[in-house]
């Protein structure tokens, strides 16, 4: 008779473990790697707190350059999903989101589902750097609040196939909150005279944003889509000629910009130098934020 009743104690304890440990992993959130801060704000704004959102590149750090660390790998290989910008965005990681691929990781390519925008002729300082060829796919598409609501559309369906999230409601919300965004952007921009609305940058990072606002791209100071590349002597000659002949207003400097350079090209033009931040997000951690900044700085220097 012991032997029966402690038996069954037994069974009735094992069952007990395991029922906590089924709720327990039932109610484990999923991990969502999202490679770029600013990609990884409205990836937040989605999901809420039904997900781990995390970012790889640290905010305000040069997504070209970085590369992750063996910690950084690991959570990588860890995660539910990962979000990346792609079109070369992530220039330092490729090896390492390729590796995570190929170990069954799941990806979500948020330039997939965009108008892609291409280097158009004309545009920036001509030179034999490929990501400043006409035609090269620009990646730099969260400077378009209407490009974002693409992707939060693009990447609904994906959170519920891949990670079984329903965030329908939180969708319509925020894909409102990216038009209204937009509104008001333009709103800004209007006070700016069509003359004024002329661009030079610390690299081509503006295109999308020009694109959308109708700003011309005049030039810029690292004749490429990418940070890295370099610039030369003629180069620079060729931006101060077109800074004069289009009579800009002031030079944009932004991440990956040599200071020096830019002050270097202004005071030879004689225009202002302005800093934009284009790669981070403010301190509140709000891509919404971030944008309407970066709108304020540029049309009180414009205007």
């Amino acid at each position: 008779m012991k032997r029966t009743y402690l038996l069954i104690v037994v069974l009735v304890t094992l069952v007990a473990v395991a029922a906590v440990a089924c709720r327990q992993t039932s109610s484990e959130k999923k991990s969502i790697v999202v490679t770029y801060s600013l990609l990884g704000s409205i990836v937040k704004e989605l999901v809420g707190d039904r997900a781990d959102v995390v970012f790889s590149v640290p905010n305000g750090l040069d997504p070209h350059e970085w590369e992750p660390s063996a910690r950084d790998i690991e959570t990588l290989n860890k995660a539910d999903l990962v979000v990346q910008n792609g079109l070369g965005l992530e220039g330092g990681m490729e090896k390492t989101l390729q590796a995570a691929r190929n170990k069954g990781v799941k990806f979500f390519t948020a330039t997939d589902y965009i108008t892609v925008r291409h280097v158009g002729p004309g545009e920036g300082i001509p030179s034999g750097d490929p990501d400043q060829a006409i035609g090269a796919p620009d990646p730099h598409m969260w400077m378009d609040p209407l490009a974002m609501k693409s992707v939060v559309a693009a990447l609904v369906p994906a959170l519920k196939q891949e990670l079984g999230l329903e965030v329908d409601t939180q969708d319509r919300a925020l894909e409102s909150r990216l038009d209204s965004l937009n509104n008001e952007v333009a709103t800004t921009v209007s006070t700016i005279p069509q003359d004024n609305r002329k661009l030079v940058t610390g690299h081509e990072s503006m295109g999308y944003f020009a694109q959308r606002y109708g700003f011309k791209l005049v030039g810029v100071i690292i004749p490429s889509l990418s940070s890295q590349a370099s610039v030369s002597a003629a180069d620079l000659a060729v931006l101060k000629q077109a800074i004069q002949d289009n009579r800009v207003k002031a030079i944009l400097t932004e991440l990956g910009t040599n200071p020096a350079v830019a002050k270097a090209i202004g005071d030879d033009a004689g225009v202002k130098v302005v800093e934009i931040t284009t790669h981070s997000l403010p301190p509140d951690g709000s891509y919404f934020t971030f944008m309407k900044d970066i709108t304020r700085v540029i049309t009180d220097a414009l205007k």
